[in-house]
């Protein structure tokens, strides 16, 4: 554990999910998969979209609209039904389509390996101290078995916009009813979640299990507190290690 800053009191914690509570690299490389192999059985192998083709077809949509990175799920869902349509496909077929290959991407996205120590960390804390989780992706809580110990959850799209934009950072601070230095925010991402949370009044900390280094090129501000290791959440809120 590494402190930069004095920590002041801690009456709540939010946290990131993806890559703060389990790996979600290889989630996201299987639903990839699972979705180019829907698409190679879908269409002729010579209208195939190949991986390049999407991630340019991708960013073009968010340069015509950039609220589309606020909400990855409908961001996937324009990328095909555009993608579709410009092989040719009838909007209404490709609309259709477009559904069915997010719905598939979906099921993959929330098979996740949640560790048995994310869940006894969790555990321990949610007796505590109330939770919130607020989250830039598309997972399901509830599907992976982490929605019971929060008590409330915001996700971008739905709530708001993404981190480190202030929506998701407002509402848990108004579910909460807590002043925001009252709140840390755990979090692996030190733009979204650690300049997100310093910049609208939480406590940060990093949680860095991939042994990175603070740079002035990776970060604008430093968090309150790093730790590479969920456990250590623990005494900064009394509850004995172990």
């Amino acid at each position: 554990m590494q402190f930069y800053r004095h920590l002041g009191s801690i009456n709540a914690l939010t946290f990131d999910l993806d890559d703060t509570l389990y790996d979600n690299h290889p989630v996201i490389v299987r639903a990839e998969q699972a979705m180019f192999d829907w698409l190679a059985q879908l269409l002729p192998s010579s209208t195939m979209i190949n991986r390049d083709d999407w991630q340019h077809l991708k960013q073009q949509l968010a340069v015509i609209d950039p609220s589309l990175t606020h909400d990855v799920s409908q961001w996937r869902y324009e990328t095909l039904k555009i993608g579709l349509m410009q092989l040719g496909w009838r909007l209404q077929a490709a609309e259709l389509a477009a559904r069915q290959g997010l719905e598939l991407v979906l099921v993959e996205r929330n098979k996740v390996d949640v560790s048995a120590e994310t869940h006894r960390v969790l555990a321990l804390l949610s007796a505590q101290l109330p939770l919130v989780a607020i989250t830039n992706g598309n997972v399901d809580p509830q599907q992976i078995g982490l929605a019971k110990y929060f008590s409330a959850i915001y996700q971008a799209g739905r709530d708001g916009l993404a981190k480190p934009a202030a929506d998701l950072f407002e509402h848990a601070i108004n579910h909460l009813g807590l002043p925001p230095q009252q709140v840390l925010h755990v979090g692996d991402h030190l733009q979204t979640d650690v300049f997100g949370a310093k910049k609208h009044g939480l406590q940060a900390c990093w949680y860095n299990d991939q042994r990175r280094t603070l740079t002035t090129a990776n970060v604008n501000c430093l968090p309150d507190v790093e730790i590479s290791h969920l456990a250590e959440l623990l005494p900064l809120i009394g509850i004995p290690a172990r």
